[in-house]
């Protein structure tokens, strides 16, 4: 059994996953809506509420939250829409999915386990954690 850590680093670990966990939902928001942007023009509340498995009042209030965070802005009787903001958010997210997914492929973990795993693990890795992940992918494919 390791040793207790000392109370700030053990903190800073806690802190670390519970702003993991807060970002974590408006994350996967903003993917999700611009893959139905490039996908069908637009991302209605319904298409949302249907691939997240939740509610429309669960997306409808999120999605006021992401309007309030400057992420994405809604038209009257058409769909969400992401500002320039909410776009290289959804980048940078659908980037380190990829990284962590072509991580997992290299370990030799099936394409659709990986893609599952890498939708969690995403959200909790470091920078310096994904840039790790990236040399291990480059050499693995570079062999």
């Amino acid at each position: 059994m390791n040793p207790l850590l000392d109370v700030e680093e053990h903190a800073q670990g806690f802190l670390q996953v519970r702003e993991a966990h807060r970002r974590e939902l408006m994350d996967d928001y903003v993917e999700l809506i611009s893959d139905l942007i490039h996908e069908f023009g637009e991302a209605r509340q319904v298409d949302l509420a249907a691939r997240l498995g939740v509610s429309q009042p669960t997306v409808a209030k999120t999605l006021k939250r992401l309007a309030n965070a400057g992420l994405v802005h809604q038209l009257p009787y058409r769909g969400t829409f992401l500002t320039p903001e909410g776009e290289k958010l959804a980048a940078e997210n659908r980037e380190r999915h990829n990284v962590v997914e072509a991580f997992f492929i290299a370990l030799g973990i099936s394409a659709e386990t990986a893609r599952l795993d890498a939708e969690g693990v995403e959200h909790h890795v470091s920078d310096e954690t994904l840039a790790a992940f990236r040399r291990f992918t480059a050499q693995k494919n570079a062999l």
